[in-house]
């Protein structure tokens, strides 16, 4: 079976689409003209061919006009779906985004916790970069700012990593 055949098989053509909704062949076309359904495939010879979703969606169209909205009414339902489609996808690419950052921060061998990469008790890593420089400062030589964050603490020494460190 081509390719042709499969879409003439899986689809519908107006005249179809036509006699299961009771709409004409004209209406359909207006439809589609005004954007109230989206650009319909076409077979080899253009010739319009409607797809299941196609039809769920004009049957809903009816639906919204035998409660009496308008043309107009249905337009702007119909953008403001597009519009909500729309930003549902692009808040997928960006949760799916945001879930493969996740994932390389999960891997990353500095993160602690990760495979990677765990912190000590004295905040030095047991494997992966270890600080460059240690200073030891007894409490009382700490700068005023640190010895504020540190009264909580019992007297002693407090070391203090310095430098990006080296491997």
């Amino acid at each position: 079976m081509t390719s042709a055949e499969r879409l003439a098989a899986a689809t519908l053509t107006i005249a179809e689409v036509a006699a299961r909704t009771g709409l004409s062949a004209d209406t359909l076309r207006y439809y589609e003209k005004a954007n109230l359904i989206s650009t319909v495939g076409r077979s080899a010879g253009e010739q319009r061919r409607y797809a299941a979703s196609d039809l769920a969606w004009i049957e809903f169209l009816l639906r919204l006009r035998d409660t009496g909205m308008s043309i107009v009414g249905m337009q702007q339902f119909a953008e403001r779906l597009a519009l909500l489609r729309a930003h549902r996808q692009r808040l997928a690419e960006r949760i799916q985004r945001l879930q493969a950052n996740g994932a390389a921060l999960d891997e990353n061998p500095l993160l602690p916790g990760s495979p990677g990469g765990r912190v000590s008790r004295d905040n030095r890593y047991e494997r992966g970069l270890r600080p460059a420089v240690s200073t030891v400062f007894e409490l009382g030589a700490l700068p005023k700012a640190f010895r504020a964050q540190r009264a909580a603490r019992p007297p002693g020494k407090v070391i203090i990593n310095v430098g990006r460190g080296t491997p």
